[in-house]
């Protein structure tokens, strides 16, 4: 089973939004999920579409590195989470000078892709040990 894990750390999209675009992809095949991120008009999309190429990729290079081989068909989406990173703090001129504080959010992407697990080799073992 090859497993891989791409991370985007301090990215310029607030977490909630981040969020609804992640859970349209969790549990999805990875193509499919590449799909789905293609055509979503969040803005949120764009950043995660590259996220999971690249987790992608990191499954092929640690497929070669282990000599396993990889069909990426196979590879799912088996989690996906954001966390939230650092905020900006800024702020912006009001009347009679006075001065509202504006929050730019940023988010901690990731996103950890898997091949599914044969469940015949489970079935042989619990044969093996009756």
């Amino acid at each position: 089973m090859v497993e891989s894990i791409a991370r985007v750390r301090h990215i310029r999209v607030t977490p909630q939004k981040a969020r609804r675009v992640v859970a349209l992809i969790k549990g999805k095949q990875a193509e499919e999920a590449l799909a789905i991120l293609k055509f979503a008009q969040q803005s949120a999309s764009e950043p995660i579409y590259k996220l999971v190429h690249s987790a992608i990729a990191n499954a092929r290079v640690k497929a070669d590195q282990d000599n396993e081989f990889l069909d990426e068909q196979d590879l799912y989406v088996k989690n996906a989470f954001v966390d939230e990173g650092t905020t900006l703090k800024r702020f912006q001129p009001r009347a009679q000078g006075r001065a509202f504080q504006i929050k730019k959010r940023t988010s901690h992407i990731t996103v950890v892709l898997a091949t599914p697990e044969v469940a015949e080799t489970g079935a042989a073992t619990k044969k093996a040990s009756k």
